[in-house]
């Protein structure tokens, strides 16, 4: 007995590669396609023309670039400032990471409560993100000022008569440029940890308070577990924004002082390329940025799999 109208079938039905319709290829090519050509015009072109510059000795006002092999990387590999420079880089991103990830993840446990007017406060914390770097560098320059700024008023007050030289001295300009930088960028970490903290589930923690576990031990066997994946993107995209900071070291210490005291790497090809006229050893120095930055990643990735299984 019939129940309702039958559902004709297509007989033959054009399949393609593993059966797959030929539609479905046809949509992945239309999508995908567009983006790879991007891809290929804005970051693989000059990506390759970058490592190809890295084997020449090229200044950028000559039309010609002049081959000379290794050569940019023996001088880099031999000068003393590099592993200097690879000092200050290290640390700077270091620093960076861990302090917005940890004081992010921390305000945004605080502001993920109802409490009066967190509104407010979720887009103060945030505001500093939007604003242009250049401009904050502006800003905390007059705040560290060893003679007048906020700092030292705030130590003279508190005891202190001594005020680091934050201009003068190499330690404490790199200390300076880091606390701007964290400060300005705190609130990409905090919005995402508490968009990831609306998520969690909130029994796990209830059982755990139950059970009668304390609250380090409910933070970190409980939430950092289902913060992971959070943890891990927030690593990757802040490590990579921290190793690109130019503005903030630009306006407020321009490298120095003594120098290199905070030049990093990313300042270092800008000082190479266009203060030195030597875009064929900046290219060399980005180009070793990138590997490093590329094994970096991996490892992550690589860490963030075997946490998963």
């Amino acid at each position: 007995m019939r129940t309702g109208p039958e559902r004709v079938l297509p007989q033959h039905r054009v399949r393609g590669w593993k059966g797959r319709p030929w539609t479905d290829y046809g949509l992945f090519l239309v999508l995908v396609v567009p983006n790879l050509a991007l891809l290929a015009v804005f970051v693989y072109r000059p990506l390759t023309d970058n490592i190809r510059l890295s084997f020449t000795d090229w200044n950028i006002s000559d039309p010609l670039a002049h081959y000379i092999g290794v050569s940019n990387y023996r001088e880099w590999w031999g000068r003393d400032d590099s592993w200097q420079i690879v000092g200050n880089t290290v640390v700077f991103t270091v620093a960076a990471v861990v302090g917005s990830m940890v004081l992010g993840l921390a305000l945004a446990m605080l502001l993920d409560r109802k409490l009066f007017g967190r509104n407010v406060v979720r887009s103060v914390v945030f505001a500093p993100y939007v604003i242009s770097g250049a401009a904050i560098g502006i800003i905390f320059q007059f705040i560290f000022d060893p003679s007048f700024g906020l700092v030292q008023d705030v130590l003279h007050r508190i005891g202190i008569r001594h005020v680091p030289d934050f201009y003068q001295d190499p330690h404490w300009a790199m200390v300076m440029i880091t606390v701007t930088y964290i400060w300005k960028n705190l609130g990409y970490s905090f919005v995402i940890y508490l968009a990831a903290l609306q998520g969690v589930r909130r029994d796990l923690t209830e059982a755990a308070e139950i059970d009668g576990a304390s609250r380090w031990t409910t933070f970190t066997r409980v939430l950092l577990p289902q913060l992971r994946p959070t943890t891990f993107f927030l690593s990757i995209t802040v490590l990579l924004n921290s190793l690109q900071v130019f503005d903030i070291i630009n306006v407020m210490t321009r490298g120095g002082p003594l120098g290199t005291g905070t030049t990093t790497m990313i300042y270092q090809v800008y000082r190479e390329s266009f203060v030195n006229f030597r875009a064929g050893y900046g290219a060399t120095v980005a180009t070793i940025m990138f590997v490093v930055l590329l094994i970096v990643t991996l490892l992550q990735v690589r860490v963030m799999d075997r946490g998963e299984q």
